[in-house]
């Protein structure tokens, strides 16, 4: 198991540890894992992509920032939501990169997740992208919700298509970094024997006791609220 999580490999090719469960790199991304022995507080089920991408866009606007991404996917064989968020940060002007995947369980649920945020200089991609398509197409309807949900705005500059022009962005770094490890990235097989999350309304199985409680920081049970900002 790492770090008393139901994960038992992951490729940890370029990070150093810093604590159990966290470790960062050259790049200064941070990579994280969670396991949270409660009934998963996502907003819908996997199997109802459209009202939980909707729901994902509303609580990650409530904490201010914006849902780039959210599609589900699998882990190691496991149902999983991949998330990409973008969260202002508090101490001083720019943004932090999220990208995570959320694994639940009907009782339980696992959080890979990888962030990193601008350094000094802050807004050079989202200037230079609409330099070149101009203001009229740079901003665009939010993907998951009827209107702009709040939060951070949705535009184009987010988009996986101008990675490859900024290759140390800390969107594409950390776009690039999950998608690395994903295939990687194997479950105890008692944890993938659980029952699965059927969604908020769904009778669920009572909470997982095993592997050893890992609590994640913070008082929101949103993971963008439970991990390191």
């Amino acid at each position: 198991m790492i770090a008393m999580t139901p994960i038992t490999g992951l490729d940890l090719t370029g990070f150093t540890e810093r604590e159990p469960g966290l470790w960062t790199d050259a790049a200064g991304l941070v990579l994280s894992v969670h396991f949270f022995p409660l009934v998963p507080d996502l907003p819908a089920g996997l199997h109802e992509p459209g009202r939980l991408g909707a729901g994902l866009a509303r609580l990650v606007a409530q904490a201010g920032g914006g849902l780039i991404e959210a599609e589900p996917g699998s882990v190691d064989g496991v149902p999983a939501v991949r998330q990409l968020v973008k969260m202002p940060l508090e101490s001083r002007p720019g943004q932090a990169f999220l990208a995570s995947w959320t694994v639940p369980r009907a009782g339980s649920s696992v959080v890979v997740k990888v962030q990193a945020a601008e350094g000094a200089t802050t807004g050079v991609r989202e200037a230079s992208i609409m330099a070149r398509v101009g203001p009229a197409a740079y901003f665009r309807p939010h993907p998951y919700a009827d209107g702009e949900p709040g939060g951070l705005p949705c535009h184009v500059g987010d988009h996986e298509e101008w990675d490859a022009q900024f290759p140390g962005h800390p969107l594409t770094l950390v776009r690039a970094a999950l998608r690395r490890i994903t295939p990687t990235v194997t479950f105890d097989d008692r944890f993938k024997a659980l029952p699965p999350f059927g969604g908020p309304s769904a009778p669920q199985a009572p909470p997982a006791p095993l592997p050893p409680q890992r609590q994640g920081r913070g008082r929101g049970r949103g993971w963008f609220r439970r991990g390191e900002s």
